[in-house]
């Protein structure tokens, strides 16, 4: 009798890249996980597409585009001479897809505001060590690569560091879905560039180019994309919707809110919780983009007011108003702007945090001291790009920029003027 073995070399067409084809039958097990599925509900840009409609992609996406440029990478060094054994490639591989399996809902606005003292790689090493126990320890070479606790520096380089294909995926996929064509790369150039110099990760000097693209690049995006004015004004709104739903819940007021949303309303989880209570992070795995918009639609009724018109703000778009500027706010401007909506909206003055509030975005596309980018000559001697650039004052990019901001709602009669 012939049994039917489904096979489980999928290939996935992405819009990026064509066909992307799942290595392994782990690597495919790991993704028909529900932990990884949930990331189809989770947006890679937030609330991106309140601004560029296309900013759809989720993810999902970006962590199948990554495995596929981990999976190039690989190759190409192996073609180098590097050597990388099979089980080395697997855990690369495996790190790379589950990168960002830690993200909660929105991406990174919600970081700190559902949960505190923890970041999302701390989750995704969470659940990476879940899924190890799961599959019979199939993943700790995974978890070492991505703690950078493996001895081979360059697999945690390529999983993250300063030109990791992390960033080149998403610098590329955002582009494409948002349709700011600053934000394109020579993924391939860059990749096919790629050597290994002591165990470190290193570009050769006739990929220079592609490198100051690549630098230039981030810095554009996040000025365009990830700190356009409308997208903070949404982000901080949907911030400020979770810190007062979660302060009435805490409270005793009942919100409308899915189980695994409400748990984390309801309670101060704190990263000891994660540790020492395996429901938490259950009750993590089933929160997504949907829990929380749908509860912000139900909240747009609610009696209490600040929540009800900061939830309105969100679902129809009426988005306050975000000043940006190269120096802090003066404290009597900022009083001045509370004092108004004070009047207009008649708020007390610890409702008005919600509506006006200030703060400052930074800027920093390549930061040499924490992970060089490292070219090399023909010669074997290695220079930061900060050094071996010729073309462009990279140097000069490598600064970070720090902008000011103040938020506060459209209302008739306020000041729509940056201070003096």
């Amino acid at each position: 009798m012939n049994h039917f073995i489904p096979n489980k070399r999928k290939i996935i067409n992405d819009p990026l890249y064509g066909f992307i084809t799942i290595p392994d039958e782990l690597m495919f097990d790991i993704i028909e996980h529900p932990y990884f599925q949930r990331l189809r509900r989770i947006k890679q840009l937030g609330l991106t597409a309140m601004v560029y409609p296309g900013a759809l992609h989720t993810r999902f996406h970006h962590a199948l585009g990554a495995m596929h440029l981990m999976k190039q990478a690989v190759e190409t060094l192996r073609i180098k001479g590097v050597k990388i054994s099979d089980d080395e490639a697997t855990g690369a591989l495996l790190a790379i897809l589950l990168h960002d399996v830690g993200h909660g809902p929105f991406s990174h606005a919600l970081e700190n505001c559902l949960v505190y003292e923890m970041s999302h790689e701390a989750i995704s090493l969470l659940f990476l060590q879940r899924l190890n126990k799961e599959f019979g320890g199939k993943l700790s070479l995974a978890i070492d690569i991505f703690s950078g606790n493996y001895p081979v520096k360059f697999l945690h380089q390529l999983v993250s560091g300063q030109l990791d294909v992390d960033r080149l995926d998403y610098l590329m996929r955002d582009s494409f879905f948002t349709g700011v064509s600053e934000g394109v790369i020579s993924t391939d150039r860059i990749i096919k560039m790629l050597n290994v110099l002591d165990l470190e990760l290193a570009v050769e000097e006739k990929g220079i180019y592609s490198i100051e693209k690549f630098i230039v690049a981030r810095r554009l995006m996040y000025w365009q994309v990830y700190f356009h004015k409308t997208v903070l004004a949404a982000e901080y709104t949907l911030i400020n919707v979770l810190r007062r739903a979660k302060l009435l819940s805490e409270n005793g007021a009942k919100l409308f809110a899915s189980p695994a949303l409400e748990f984390f309303l309801s309670r101060h989880i704190t990263a000891t919780d994660f540790r020492t209570d395996v429901q938490v992070l259950e009750l993590f795995s089933k929160l997504d983009d949907f829990d929380i918009f749908s509860a912000i639609k139900v909240w747009t009724d609610h009696p209490d007011r600040v929540l009800s018109e900061l939830s309105k703000a969100l679902v129809y778009r009426t988005l306050p108003k975000v000043v940006l500027q190269s120096e802090p706010f003066p404290d009597e401007y900022v009083e001045e702007m509370k004092q108004q909506l004070k009047q207009q909206m008649n708020l007390s003055y610890s409702e008005l945090e919600y509506f006006v509030f200030t703060g400052s975005i930074a800027n920093d596309a390549y930061i040499p001291f924490r992970d060089k980018i490292n070219i090399v000559d023909k010669y074997g001697k290695i220079n930061d790009i900060t050094v071996a650039s010729d073309q462009l004052n990279i140097a000069v990019l490598s600064k970070t920029v720090t902008k000011y901001f103040i938020c506060y709602p459209k209302l008739p009669g306020n000041r729509d003027h940056q201070p003096e």
